[in-house]
């Protein structure tokens, strides 16, 4: 009986981890996919403690060393999706930004939103990895650039002790789910770095419904806190790309 329970009880964890657990596997596909087809940038794979995940690292035109940027895609794809987040990535290189932009932690296909927040955990050490591996080749400013969940991962991040960062730049965040790891609101009055809120005119109702509220809680943290909208712009900035970098280029140029 005891051998039984024993076995039950092995199993049960099994299941617990494996649900709390980023989709590795999708996220070996995703980098099949990616580093097969990267026209620009270096693929390389850095560690989080738990294991190895992608990155694509793409160098500033002026090459200074000085300023880098960690792009973070949001539900579920890559770091080089190719609505808002390979824009970015390659876009701000001609600004003299080094851009790293990185996989962040999946769920299958099918999964539910909510679900997420069974993986927040995974975050900081992704996170954390982008940082050390920039700040070891030098780089003295590093700005978060996150897009949709990535962006509720990112105020989850900055609202707990965390590696030094001297920016982030939400793009399409929304008040996430209250009571839990993904309650956007209930983060953003501990994260004191100097942040963009910066969202589309015809952006997604959950996005648009909380800008007030946003900003509320922001506010709670007596920073350097501003909201931009861009109008005329939906979620993925279809069309606005060029928006969407001149709005990040002006923000960035003021700070760093």
């Amino acid at each position: 009986m005891h051998f039984l329970y024993m076995m039950i009880l092995s199993a049960g964890m099994a299941m617990a981890s494996a649900v709390c657990a980023s989709d590795l596997e999708k996220e070996k596909r995703w980098a099949d996919q990616v580093v097969d087809a990267l026209l620009d940038g270096d693929a390389l794979y850095l560690n989080d403690g738990r294991g190895e995940f992608l990155a694509i690292e793409t160098e500033g035109v002026s090459g200074n060393g000085r300023k880098a940027a960690i792009v973070m895609h949001g539900t579920g794809v890559h770091p080089n999706w190719p609505t808002v987040i390979q824009p970015i990535r390659v876009g701000l290189t001609a600004s003299g930004w080094h851009t790293l932009s990185i996989q962040m932690p999946v769920l299958a296909n099918e999964a539910e939103h909510a679900e997420y927040a069974a993986i927040y955990d995974w975050v900081p050490g992704r996170i954390d990895a982008a940082t050390a591996h920039l700040r070891a080749k030098g780089f003295e400013k590093i700005v978060l650039i996150a897009h949709s969940q990535g962006a509720t991962m990112t105020a989850f991040y900055l609202s707990r002790p965390h590696s030094e960062v001297d920016g982030f730049v939400a793009i399409g965040m929304s008040a996430g789910i209250a009571g839990g790891p993904m309650d956007t609101l209930a983060h953003l009055p501990g994260v004191t770095t100097p942040t963009l809120d910066l969202y589309g005119g015809e952006d997604l109702p959950e996005v648009l419904v909380s800008v007030a509220d946003r900003a509320a809680a922001a506010g709670r943290a007596g920073g350097d806190y501003s909201q931009q909208e861009i109008g005329g712009a939906d979620h993925f900035f279809d069309g606005e790309e060029t928006e969407l970098l001149d709005a990040l280029n002006a923000w960035l140029d003021q700070r760093y």
